[in-house]
């Protein structure tokens, strides 16, 4: 018989090899998409995503807007589906992000886009997939079966890729080294040991998830799994978005999940961490923020690997955090890998 959470619990250790498949499996369709977007550059590009693959878009609008400055907007699906509205997409770049590649609002959203003249490239784990078909350009995530209804490996991968579709496009060797270093970094993630904050989170009946620029998707998908998974209610705030008005919430009871970027974008976090403790809040920081000297004195630290590029940073927390689900879930008493009222394909319209 499995074990209790055994499924998404050995799904997360799995991420570390997908992640090292893709530098050959994406070799080719990045190149061509690559070649297409330096010949002509994109004034915009356009992603369209649902659930955690929403998140990954989160990811891909920091990376291009921060590494290539183009505007990343996402689109609504609906636009297309129920208004039946084209937009002007001609020349730009629409970006669709799905593990299954099955949902109809996505594929007919991206018909719509190539019809109106867009590069559509369709990052997915089944390169057989409807939306597959539906683009010119197909990035597998090359993922691998993922059984658990809520998407681990597959948010890794499609990260990863994202970060590879990057370092390609700028041509940014520190960027492309520190892929070629993911799948390492992967596999000690999920070994640090999160029980600092089991107690707390045990007991919690909501909780707020800060982020702030390479953080923020994982601090979004971090709120969506513990609803998911854990029946826990989640929101996902930037560090600066929080300021204005969600911080009234904050008491001893309303735990805050901070993940903590390891770039400039990190500069206000050091502020509202002590703002939060002053308030009485029952703070949880992921890895950086705080002086050497105080780390280990300070409660609801949760450790994190050492910094070494922002973006893969980013995503070795998230695995990090998916191995603590596993044990919060089961501190809990919820099914990890079956949670009430999801399953695994959810197709909408």
């Amino acid at each position: 018989m499995m074990r209790f959470g055994a499924g998404l619990a050995v799904e997360l250790l799995e991420a570390p090899e997908a992640v090292r498949r893709q530098a050959y499996s994406l070799e080719s369709p990045l190149a061509a998409l690559i070649a297409r977007l330096v010949r002509r550059a994109p004034d915009v590009v356009v992603t369209c995503a649902r659930g955690s693959s929403a998140h990954a878009a989160t990811f891909a609008k920091h990376l291009i807007e921060r590494h290539l400055g183009i505007p990343v907007a996402a689109a609504a699906p609906n636009i297309a589906t129920i208004y039946r509205r084209r937009l002007r997409l001609k020349d730009q770049l629409f970006l669709a992000v799905s593990q299954s590649g099955v949902s109809d609002d996505l594929v007919e959203a991206t018909i719509m886009a190539r019809t109106a003249g867009a590069l559509t490239a369709a990052l997915v784990n089944d390169p057989e997939s409807p939306l597959a078909s539906a683009c010119e350009i197909i990035l597998p995530m090359t993922a691998g079966s993922e059984l658990s209804v809520a998407a681990t490996k597959t948010f890794v991968a499609s990260l990863a890729a994202l970060l590879r579709m990057t370092a390609l496009w700028t041509g940014d060797d520190a960027v492309a080294h520190s892929c070629d270093r993911l799948p390492e970094r992967l596999a000690h993630a999920a070994e640090l040991d999160w029980t600092e904050a089991l107690r707390p989170l045990a007991s919690a009946s909501s909780l707020v998830a800060i982020g702030r620029g390479p953080t923020l998707a994982i601090a979004r998908e971090a709120a969506l799994k513990l609803k998911e998974t854990c029946a826990l209610h989640a929101e996902a705030f930037s560090s600066a978005e929080f300021r204005h008005g969600p911080i009234a919430l904050v008491s001893s009871t309303y735990p805050v999940m901070i993940f903590p970027p390891t770039d400039e974008s990190a500069a206000g976090m050091s502020g509202l961490v002590a703002d939060l403790r002053r308030k009485g809040a029952c703070v949880l920081l992921a890895g950086a923020g705080g002086t050497e000297k105080n780390k280990r004195k300070e409660a609801g630290r949760l450790p994190a690997l050492a910094p070494e590029q922002a973006e893969a940073d980013a995503i070795c927390l998230i695995q990090t955090f998916y191995a603590f689900l596993v044990r919060l879930a089961e501190r809990r008493g919820t099914d990890i890998d079956s949670p009430a009222h999801l399953q695994k394909v959810t197709r909408t319209r």
